[in-house]
């Protein structure tokens, strides 16, 4: 990681740690105040634990014009970032996507759709609704990889971070707590309940937290469709495709309009918040990710409406491709942000508890 951004959130942490203002604004400051001094794996931590809700910045007397020019969220954005590269797996893919994040995206999801396309070439002689257009097998045979693959890596990258902070043997409390806080989305209200100040300034909203629960129950409604789908088909012998009435839809439908919203509304709030207080090198690959999910939703949703049209057999490798893409990206995308965080959180509750003892 290049030393100036290390050097310049050391300067911003220790000026931080000497003032206090900002002790319950989010999980960052009690974690910070537990030392005097910080090693480079101490910032690591410190700013996997941000989520960049700015309350920080609004409250603090010492921003520019001051001498000091804090800005916490900057800085730990940029060593946020840059770790992300560092532990990614394999490394240098992940820098060039960052970067470039929008057209590497576009150019996988529309060259694997046109791949799905070319394939019904071959389609089977039987077969109803999607199976019409490409076979069961050959669905499983590229899915399967490509989910497992991008697990791999995503495994070998946060083992790097674990690694890097330090983190101890896991006890089922300290996921316990951090799971509890994840599923609040407590950090992105300032930690104290009463929204963010992403997109308002000076400000407080709860929009961007709203956003991210749509995201993020959405994404598992649809995950939970796939899984109830994959039961279904294996276990019970109950093939697709399935009515409305049936699980995969009942998690599906509403799982996707709930991800199409959650994105459409992190786009709305990207593009309005100050970016003066992010990395600014990282955001086309983080509007990439938002891009990516909002493509998977929104096709799977036309392709259900279209079900039994001819339509299907050109909304069939669009939804595909989307689909494709995102899975073989995720591990160099802002979705690995969530387990780095996580584990952030599981190694700060490991360090509380070994300073309470």
């Amino acid at each position: 990681m290049p030393r100036d951004a290390l050097q310049e959130a050391r300067r911003q942490m220790e000026i931080c740690n000497a003032c206090r203002y900002c002790e319950g604004y989010c999980s960052v400051f009690p974690a910070m105040m537990r030392q005097r001094a910080f090693a480079d794996a101490d910032l690591t931590q410190l700013a996997n634990l941000c989520h960049n809700c700015r309350g920080c910045y609004y409250a603090c007397q010492y921003t520019e014009p001051h001498e000091f020019a804090l800005n916490v969220p900057q800085a730990l954005a940029e060593v946020r970032s840059e770790s992300w590269e560092r532990f990614a797996w394999p490394r240098g893919f992940a820098k060039l996507f960052q970067r470039s994040g929008v057209a590497i995206a576009s150019a996988m999801a529309i060259g694997f759709a046109v791949l799905f396309w070319l394939t019904q070439a071959v389609r089977p002689e039987s077969g109803d609704g999607f199976y019409a257009f490409m076979s069961h097998t050959m669905m499983v045979a590229i899915f399967t990889p490509a989910f497992l693959l991008p697990l791999i890596a995503m495994a070998v990258s946060v083992r790097r971070y674990w690694h890097e902070v330090g983190g101890e043997a896991v006890r089922l409390a300290h996921v316990t707590r951090a799971f509890a806080r994840t599923a609040r989305l407590a950090d992105l209200s300032g930690g104290q309940g009463q929204g963010c100040n992403f997109e308002k300034g000076d400000r407080y909203s709860d929009a961007r937290r709203w956003m991210h629960h749509f995201v993020l129950h959405g994404f598992g409604l649809c995950f939970a469709s796939t899984c109830a789908g994959t039961i279904m088909h294996y276990g019970l012998g109950w093939e697709a495709p399935y009515g409305l009435l049936t699980p995969p839809k009942l998690l599906g439908v509403p799982g996707g309009v709930l991800l199409t919203i959650g994105c459409i509304g992190l786009i709305w709030l990207k593009m309005r918040a100050d970016d003066a207080l992010a990395d600014r090198r990282h955001w086309g690959g983080e509007m990439a990710f938002i891009l990516m999910l909002l493509a998977t939703a929104v096709t799977g949703l036309v392709l259900y409406a279209a079900s039994g049209s001819s339509a299907v057999g050109i909304l069939l490798p669009l939804h595909l491709g989307a689909v494709l893409a995102l899975f073989l990206l995720t591990p160099y995308s802002k979705m690995v942000h969530g387990f780095y965080r996580l584990a952030a959180l599981v190694r700060d509750a490991q360090i509380a508890d070994r300073r309470a003892d």
